[in-house]
């Protein structure tokens, strides 16, 4: 498995988050928020603190999500891994070596066989989903898909991280510092 058994994957959505995060034992962060002027410096301090380091290409400021934007990701900003909805980012990631995952919205019964298309015709690393907080999709999308499933959004209070791994999600991410400190016993 590409996370390595980590159960919380936190996930910064400002600088001063992710430099508290840096100072944290896990080895597998998200960078949410960002800016094009910043996220490069990010990845740099992440991998000089020997973290494996997932962008939220989406959520970048000022960078458009496009086969220009995908392939300045993969050269110049260089992350363990992207996180996208768009297959396009998915695919150039993919063939560049980064980890991928793609993000799935739990919004309806369409958006969700959207996102099996897209899974069938990208095939991600990973899926995040969310919300991360509907036990009976995290079970039909675990069982369904072979990869890893991230739940990922309104993850508020320990009992959502454990009703998620419970579910079956290898993983949980959260921006809820509350949580990066959980110990969840399985």
């Amino acid at each position: 498995m590409v996370l390595e058994k980590q159960k919380i994957v936190p996930a910064a959505n400002n600088m001063k988050n992710f430099e508290r995060l840096l100072q944290q034992p896990f080895k597998y962060l998200i960078i949410l928020d960002s800016h094009l002027s910043v996220i490069k410096t990010m990845v740099e301090m992440g991998k000089q603190a020997n973290k494996r380091i997932f962008i939220h290409a989406d959520l970048i400021q000022g960078l458009k999500t496009d086969l220009a934007g995908a392939e300045f990701i993969c050269q110049q900003i260089r992350p363990y891994g992207v996180i996208s909805t768009r297959s396009t980012v998915l695919e150039v990631g993919k063939k560049r070596g980064l980890a991928t995952v793609q993000r799935m919205f739990l919004l309806d019964s369409r958006s969700l066989e959207t996102g099996y298309h897209l899974f069938e015709q990208v095939r991600p690393d990973m899926v995040e989903l969310l919300p991360g907080i509907i036990p009976d999709l995290i079970r039909e999308v675990s069982k369904k898909l072979p990869v890893p499933v991230i739940a990922g959004g309104l993850i508020r209070e320990t009992d959502d991280v454990k009703t998620a791994l419970d579910s079956g999600a290898a993983a949980v991410s959260t921006s809820k510092e509350q949580l990066w400190r959980k110990t969840i016993n399985r």
